[in-house]
C-alpha cells in the first residue's frame, strides 16, 4: 500500500505516528516497528513524504504555478495513479483531493466526509480553492459519476444552494445538483448508506476526508467542527464500500501550525488526539484497501 504525505506547515512533525512513516520513507525505520497500537510494516507499506513547505501560493487558494509544482513533486517522488492513502496537512489544503482525483481515469464516486460543502463559485478567476474545489473537480473530470458529502453543517447546505443559485453562471452549476447528494450534520445519525449505492452500486470510490467533519472528542482541526464521530464514520464507509473497490483515500484537518489551543484542547492534547485518529484511519483503510492482509 502506498501512503504519501504532503507537508505544506510542519505540523506533522508534532504527530509521532506520521514521524515513522516518514523515518521509513528515508529507509531508517526497522522492518517492523510498533508505534502505540499500530505496526509499520516497510515491506508492504512504501510511504512517499512530500515537502511542499516551501511551494507559495497554496494556503487555501493554490495558483497555477503552485498547482504545476505540486503535480511534480507527484511525479517526481515515481507515483503514477491515485492509489493508496494520501495526508493532505489541514483543511486549508484539501483542494488536493481535485489534484488527485484528476489522477482517476475511469468512471467513480467521489465520496466526501466534511463539515462544509467546497461547492462555492470561484470569487475571482477561476482559482483552486479549499471552498470550492468540489465544483472544480465537477467542472473538469469528466470520469467523476456522482459526489457525495457527508457531514456539511446544514445552514451552509441551505446557503450554497442560495449562492449557487444568484451566482451568474448558476445554470452550469446548477447542472452539478443532480451529481451531489449532501448528507447534513442533522441526517447522518439516520443516514441510510443502502440509499446511496442503489444508482452507482457498481462504481468504484475515492473518499476524502476532512477531519472537520469529526467531533471535537475525535480530532482538533483549523476549521468550525461537526458531531460525527470516529467509529460512526468508519461504520458508514464501511457499509458504503461494501463489494466496492477503493482507489483511494485522502485525509486533511490538522490544527493550524500556530494554533496556541482553545476551550476544547491544548497544544499538546491538540496533537495526541490527531496522531491517534490518523492512526486509527490508517490501519482502518489499510485493512480495507488490502483485505488480503488478513
Amino acid at each position: 500500500m502506498q501512503i504519501t504525505i504532503h507537508d505544506f506547515t510542519g505540523v506533522y512533525s508534532e504527530q509521532p505516528f506520521l514521524q515513522t512513516l516518514r523515518d521509513s520513507s528515508h529507509n531508517v525505520a526497522p522492518a517492523s516497528e510498533n508505534v502505540g497500537s499500530v505496526t509499520v510494516e516497510e515491506k508492504s507499506t512504501r510511504v512517499k513524504w512530500l515537502d511542499s513547505t516551501q511551494i507559495s501560493g497554496t494556503d487555501c487558494y493554490c495558483d497555477d504555478d503552485a498547482v504545476a509544482a505540486i503535480r511534480e513533486q507527484i511525479a517526481n517522488a515515481g507515483i503514477e495513479n491515485a492509489e493508496g492513502i494520501h495526508f493532505f496537512d489541514n483543511g486549508n489544503y484539501h483542494y488536493m483531493s481535485k489534484i488527485w482525483t484528476d489522477m482517476v481515469q475511469e468512471p467513480f464516486s467521489l465520496v466526501v466526509f466534511d463539515h462544509h460543502p467546497d461547492m462555492q463559485p470561484p470569487r475571482f478567476g477561476d482559482i483552486l480553492s479549499c471552498g470550492g474545489w468540489v465544483k472544480k473537480a465537477l467542472d473538469e473530470n469528466k470520469f467523476i459519476d456522482n459526489v457525495i458529502i457527508i457531514g456539511v453543517a446544514d445552514h451552509l447546505v441551505d446557503e450554497i444552494c442560495e449562492e449557487i443559485a444568484s451566482h451568474p453562471s448558476g445554470a452550469r452549476i446548477d447542472n452539478h445538483q443532480n451529481k451531489v447528494t449532501f448528507i447534513r450534520e442533522s441526517e447522518i445519525a439516520n443516514i441510510q448508506t443502502n440509499s446511496l449505492l442503489t444508482a452507482h452500486s457498481s462504481q468504484p470510490l475515492y473518499i476524502s476526508i476532512d477531519k472537520d467533519a469529526l467531533s471535537h472528542a475525535d480530532a482538533a482541526t483549523n476549521w468550525d467542527q461537526g458531531s460525527l464521530r470516529l467509529e460512526h464514520m468508519k461504520a458508514i464507509i464501511t457499509e458504503i464500500a461494501k463489494d466496492r473497490r477503493i482507489i483511494g483515500v485522502d485525509i486533511c484537518g490538522e490544527r493550524a501550525r500556530d494554533f496556541a489551543g482553545d476551550e476544547h484542547h491544548s497544544v499538546q492534547e491538540a496533537d495526541a488526539l490527531n496522531d491517534r485518529t490518523n492512526r486509527e484511519l490508517v490501519e482502518f483503510f489499510r485493512s480495507l484497501l488490502n483485505p488480503s492482509r488478513e
